[in-house]
């Protein structure tokens, strides 16, 4: 790995890594970030919030896979925690190996992913090491970032929108040879061009949650959202809500800010975004208790988005809480508007009142991450400037269990960076004149984290 890395950081341009990376042999081993299948009922009996990813979370030697058609090995320099990351940790909603296994029984090269061990990891940035047969559009040396989506494409289901494949699933989660290590397996229809004026853990860290948000917000499968549209975003200085709001942003609409501090409050502004709560401090609680919701909250709710909106209601409602939230969802959005939905961190089973849903002809979407091309639109606009990453803070491929630890425990803003194979932060910009351009953007999440570290050192 040592000369891999040397090759990569000795090259100014990809023309030079190209001839250095593919004249190297490959190692018979790397460093991977795993969870063990013998550990699974580790924290049997512990609630959700008692279960610690940095006591499941291992960095350990594996061997490198099998190399198969339409795959990619891929020398990893940076990654990125997402929930998925936190839910494979704790062994939440069950253990990712049943995936696994369900994965090995489905064809020959599947049997590789079905291991003792899962490589978790569903981003990255990095440099092609080798291609198998039938790889045409990336060679070695070419730098790229991957999106999630790992897909078969041999049922009818999946060329409308792979999505829909009944063998769709998502890479380092619901696969093994996830990018929280030093190599990772990809299909090569899962790689992108890196964005050439970001650094490494810049480029690793939107890959999962912009795209995500894009199809949730953006696309017509999912919310289609339009100039003028005014949209509600749960956790919006968080992975998956920086990104929309950005979108929102972008695309004319008004973004709706939830927050849960004065700090990340101040990130919203920060972006662009006017309309702010701090449901922490205006103290709303939806739940009168574990069974029972409160409507006169929903209501007051309602209130406070009309306050900000000049007397409207919201367009869309971008969900990802899940039960504690989406009670007020359903009845905060305009009639004829959406509720689209694409996680759950805060419980599965949603319980609403379906009267104003049907009366109002609201409508709940379902999205789940984005098909190719939406993941390529999300990442083209991230290389053009138009969105920016939302990385706040980075962490060393042996310090993954407590960046998974902080965004479990909601400790974290924006994205929490990974570095793999990258010895140092800064380091894989090619444009730095476009950099330039957009550095108050692209630090935006640093920034804010300094700031607020620099007033808690004060108050000490």
């Amino acid at each position: 790995m040592k000369d891999i890395l040397d090759a990569i950081l000795a090259s100014d341009s990809t023309a030079g890594i190209a001839a250095d990376v593919a004249a190297l042999p490959l190692p018979e081993s790397y460093r991977a970030v795993t969870v063990h299948k013998d550990e699974a009922e580790m924290f049997s009996g512990l609630t959700t919030r008692e279960k610690d990813p940095r006591k499941s979370l291992h960095v350990e030697e594996v061997p490198v896979p099998e190399l198969g058609p339409g795959e990619a090995l891929v020398a990893v320099m940076a990654s990125s925690v997402n929930y998925n990351s936190v839910w494979t940790s704790i062994f939440e909603p069950l253990p990712t190996f049943a995936f696994l296994e369900r994965y090995g029984k489905s064809n020959p090269l599947g049997k590789r992913h079905d291991l003792p061990y899962h490589i978790i990891g569903s981003d990255l940035a990095g440099v092609v090491l080798r291609t198998g047969p039938g790889v045409n559009a990336w060679h070695p040396g070419d730098e790229v970032v991957a999106h999630c989506l790992s897909v078969e494409l041999e049922s009818a289901d999946g060329h409308n929108d792979t999505m829909l494949d009944p063998e769709q699933r998502i890479w380092g989660f619901e696969t093994n040879f996830g990018g929280l290590a030093e190599i990772a397996l990809v299909k090569s229809n899962q790689l992108m061009p890196k964005p050439a004026h970001l650094t490494w853990e810049e480029a690793a860290a939107p890959g999962l949650v912009n795209s995500t948000a894009y199809r949730q917000l953006v696309s017509r499968n999912g919310a289609g959202m339009k100039q003028g549209d005014n949209v509600l975003i749960w956790g919006a200085s968080g992975g998956l809500g920086s990104y929309a709001t950005q979108f929102a942003l972008a695309g004319g609409a008004t973004p709706v800010c939830v927050v849960s501090s004065p700090q990340k409050a101040e990130i919203c502004r920060a972006m662009g975004a006017e309309a702010i709560i701090d449901r922490t401090a205006e103290g709303y609680t939806f739940w009168k208790d574990e069974h029972t919701q409160d409507p006169k909250e929903w209501k007051r709710f309602g209130k406070r988005i009309r306050e900000l909106t000049g007397g409207e209601d919201v367009d869309i409602v971008f969900e990802h809480p899940g039960r504690e939230t989406f009670g007020a969802s359903v009845y905060v959005t305009r009639k004829g508007g959406t509720i689209v939905t694409c996680a759950s961190t805060s419980g599965y089973m949603h319980e609403y009142d379906n009267r104003y849903l049907w009366m109002s002809l609201k409508r709940i979407i379902g999205s789940h991450f984005a098909n190719y091309r939406e993941a390529w639109e999300a990442n083209r606009l991230i290389a053009k400037g138009k969105i920016h990453p939302t990385l706040s803070k980075v962490f060393p491929l042996d310090e993954t269990g407590q960046a998974a630890y902080e965004v479990h425990r909601n400790l974290h803003q924006g994205k929490v960076g990974v570095l793999c194979l990258a010895p140092e932060e800064g380091l894989g910009v090619r444009d730095p004149e476009m950099r330039e351009k957009h550095l108050p953007a692209i630090n935006l999440f640093r920034d804010a984290l300094a700031e607020r570290t620099i007033k808690h050192s004060r108050d000490i």
